[in-house]
C-alpha cells in the first residue's frame, strides 16, 4: 500500500512531492492528460519568484519534476478514474483509499492529494490550437506584459473578461471586448469600471470564427456578427480567452464535496470534508489561479498529509 498519492503533475501536485518526498513519503504522483498542466501552455513565466529573467513554462515544470525525483518520488502515466474509501480491517478507526487507474488498475492509499487543476475554456477552432501560446492565451495575468503598446482583443462577457480586459489596459494601448450578445452578464460595478475606461471598446453581437496569423503569431480574428452572420476581419496582437474555467473533478462526483461550480472544497489547511484527503491548486482555487499559490497549496497539502499519516501510525 502506497503512503500517499499525488493526482496531477502540474506545479501543485510537483510542489507537493517534493516535500512529501523530503518527508520520506516516498509519493507516487499519476499524471493525467494534461501532463505538467497550464504552465504547459504558457511561454514565458516571469512573476515566479526565483527567475529573474522569466521562465519557460514547461522548463519550470521539468525542474520541479527533477526536483521531486531526485528526493525520490515516482511518476506514473494513468487517469484517476475514481476513488474509493475503505475501513482498514486491522484497525477500524483508520481507512485507506482505492485508486482505480483508466477504469482498470487499482492501487491502495493511505492517503491522497487531488491536484487535478481546473481547464480552461477554449472556442473549439483548430486555429486557436496553432497559435496558442503565440498570441492567444487565457491568462491576462500570466501574459499580459508580452503585449505592451499592443492591441488586444478579450473574448467573453463575464466578470473574469471584464477584470482580464481592466488589467490588460496597464500594458496594451487597446483592449477590444468580443462579445456574442448585445449585453455583458458581468455585474454592474464591473461593467462601469469597463465602460468608464477609455482603454476599452466593446464589439457587441459577434463570435470568432477564426484566429488568422502569419504562421509565426496572431496578426488578426475573423468575426462573425451572430445577428447577420457577416464576416469581418479584427487586427490585433493578441488574444485572450475569457470564458470560464471548468475544474476537473468529474470523477469526485458523488463522493467528496465540491462547490456549486464543482471545485473542490477545501479548508485554509488543504483538508477536504474526507480525512485523509487533501486539495492542492487550481482544482480549489476558483480566485486566483495563479503559479505560485498552486505551488504554496502544494506544499501545505503535503505538510498536512505527513501529520495526518504521522497521527495515523500514533
Amino acid at each position: 500500500m502506497e503512503s500517499l498519492i499525488i493526482l496531477g503533475t502540474g506545479i501543485a501536485g510537483l510542489t507537493a512531492a517534493i516535500y512529501a518526498a523530503r518527508a520520506n513519503l516516498t509519493p507516487l504522483v499519476l499524471s493525467g492528460p494534461e501532463d505538467g498542466g497550464q504552465l504547459t501552455l504558457t511561454t514565458d513565466v516571469e512573476n515566479f519568484p526565483g527567475f529573474p529573467e522569466g521562465v519557460k513554462g514547461p522548463e519550470l515544470i521539468n525542474l520541479c519534476k527533477q526536483q521531486a525525483e531526485r528526493f525520490g518520488t515516482r511518476f506514473q502515466l494513468g487517469l484517476c478514474t475514481k476513488i474509493e474509501k475503505k475501513e482498514s480491517q486491522h484497525n477500524q478507526k483508520n481507512h485507506y483509499f482505492v485508486i482505480e487507474i483508466d477504469g482498470e488498475k487499482k492501487i491502495e492509499t493511505k492517503t491522497v492529494i487531488i491536484a487535478t487543476g481546473a481547464s480552461a475554456r477554449w472556442l473549439g477552432l483548430p486555429s486557436e490550437q496553432k497559435y496558442k501560446g503565440r498570441g492567444v492565451t487565457t491568462c491576462a495575468t500570466c501574459d499580459g506584459a508580452f503585449f505592451k503598446g499592443k492591441e488586444v482583443a478579450v473574448i467573453g462577457g463575464g466578470d473574469s473578461a471584464m477584470e482580464e480586459s481592466l488589467f490588460l489596459t496597464k500594458f496594451a494601448s487597446k483592449v477590444t471586448i468580443i462579445h456574442r450578445k448585445e449585453e455583458f452578464r458581468a455585474s454592474k460595478i464591473m461593467q462601469e469600471r469597463v465602460f468608464k475606461n477609455e482603454k476599452i471598446k466593446v464589439v457587441w453581437n459577434s463570435e470568432v470564427a477564426e484566429i488568422l496569423g502569419d504562421g509565426k503569431k496572431v496578426t488578426a480574428i475573423k468575426l462573425k456578427n451572430t445577428a447577420t452572420n457577416q464576416l469581418t476581419d479584427f487586427r490585433c496582437d493578441g488574444v485572450f480567452l475569457a470564458i470560464g474555467h471548468f475544474p476537473n473533478t468529474s470523477f469526485l462526483k458523488d463522493f467528496i464535496d465540491l462547490d456549486e461550480k464543482e471545485y473542490l472544497k477545501a479548508d485554509k489547511m488543504m483538508h477536504t470534508n474526507i480525512n485523509g484527503i487533501f486539495a492542492a491548486g487550481d482544482v480549489q482555487d476558483i480566485r486566483f489561479r495563479q503559479a505560485i499559490t498552486a505551488s504554496g497549496s502544494g506544499c501545505m497539502a503535503a505538510m498536512e498529509a505527513e501529520k495526518y499519516l504521522a497521527h495515523q501510525e500514533e
